[in-house]
């Protein structure tokens, strides 16, 4: 299996940033890291290999970038106001950096995104912010509410953060095309969330799978067992 490593200077973040590619062909595929996760988690927590087939046949490409939550969401050390700000410089440079250079890279116009746990709230929220560009989105036991990080500060940026708050009114035609899998369990810590999100698109009219597995908890071998699932559907 092919693997990259890249690193590169983000104007959007004024940092740093840097990513591991697997594969050498196929339907691109963005994975963001668990709560706090580095760019190599998934490779090793054995994601990767749970999907090896797939890149190895050159059906999908995965690029699995670093978070930078240490410095958004789970930083203490700074105002709610500068959490949400820099998540967004994290959302602008997915969109201008990475999904542009899969773009000239493999031709294809649009990604599916993915990701577990906190990462399944960045594959959402970046989804449906960008319906444009996203044609799948499958979250695995993710949790789509930041309000808990805000210590009661709330305005606009937040709102537009906060797949929540801001889905019920967003009308992109692209949201109703979006293939979705909300994956969860029986013993899921964040399977609540889940079946809030999945009212949330059903009252939208919106199709999705609400995949609910049996009696396993919130943890890797439970994505190990999705992933190559959903990635089979692409």
């Amino acid at each position: 299996m092919r693997e990259e490593h890249f690193k590169w200077y983000s104007p959007h973040l004024s940092m740093e940033t840097e990513m591991l590619v697997y594969g050498h062909a196929g339907y691109p595929v963005i994975i963001f890291p668990t709560t706090q996760g580095r760019y190599y988690e998934s490779k090793d927590f054995k994601l990767i290999d749970s999907v090896r087939w797939f890149v190895e046949q050159g059906l999908v490409q995965i690029y699995a970038p670093d978070s930078i939550d240490k410095h958004s969401w789970y930083n203490r050390e700074v105002h709610p106001s500068v959490k949400v700000h820099n998540h967004q410089c994290f959302d602008k440079m997915v969109r201008w950096e990475l999904v542009e250079r899969i773009r000239r890279n493999t031709g294809s116009h649009r990604v599916a995104v993915t990701g577990a746990s906190f990462g399944g709230y960045h594959a959402a929220n970046f989804a449906f912010r960008h319906p444009d560009v996203v044609s799948h989105l499958f979250s695995m036991s993710g949790a789509f509410d930041i309000r808990s990080f805000m210590n009661g500060y709330y305005d606009d940026n937040v709102y537009f953060n906060n797949p929540v708050d801001y889905l019920p009114s967003l009308n992109h035609p692209d949201l109703w095309r979006m293939k979705i899998i909300l994956g969860t369990s029986e013993w899921d810590i964040c399977r609540p969330a889940n079946e809030q999100l999945s009212k949330i698109l059903t009252d939208k009219g919106i199709n999705h799978w609400l995949d609910m597995r049996g009696w396993i908890s919130h943890d890797w071998p439970l994505w190990r067992e999705m992933y190559p699932h959903y990635l089979s559907l692409l």
